[in-house]
């Protein structure tokens, strides 16, 4: 770790992070869940919220994939999906969906200067009604396959990057 410069887990506790949230809404894999803890870790996300019956850990397919981010990424879980965005809303968070909606803006177009809560939703079904309601807005990654969409895991990547390269 030294000879890379990185922080160690417990250095990593109480260094400064990127005013980011994500919150997972209903997200169902053990697998994208650790995942998403890594690349929290991997971009200093201040937080990882929980909801609804997202696995929480200790689980070992979490830690599988997650290889000790569970223990370096701040989390915490919700029943809902509600009371995990009014907490952000209560730290001064603004809420964005990252969803394919009527009315999103391409993710590049949001200005990372004050707090913001990423809402991640069900590998099926998306960011829920609840979460979409409650949101401030919806952002897109930008797309041009057949597809139209990306594994959870992957767009928390895509995402996190977005709001945290301007400050590298």
């Amino acid at each position: 770790m030294e000879e890379l410069g990185r922080l160690t887990p417990e250095q990593q506790q109480t260094a400064e992070r990127h005013r980011i949230i994500i919150i997972l809404d209903d997200v169902r894999s053990m697998q994208n869940v650790g995942s998403i803890f890594r690349t929290c870790d991997a971009f200093a996300a201040e937080a990882l919220y929980l909801c609804g019956y997202t696995p929480q850990p200790p689980h070992r397919d979490i830690h599988k994939t997650a290889l000790g981010a569970t223990e370096t990424v701040p989390w915490q879980h919700y029943t809902t999906v509600e009371e995990a965005i009014t907490a952000a809303k209560e730290k001064g968070y603004r809420i964005l969906a990252v969803e394919q909606a009527h009315g999103s803006i391409p993710l590049q177009q949001v200005q990372q200067r004050e707090r913001i809560a990423l809402i991640l939703g069900n590998e099926v079904t998306g960011v829920s009604d609840a979460g979409l309601n409650m949101a401030d807005g919806c952002v897109e990654i930008p797309q041009w396959g057949a597809k139209h969409s990306l594994n959870v895991s992957v767009t928390a990547g895509v995402a996190l990057w977005e709001m945290v390269r301007d400050r590298v």
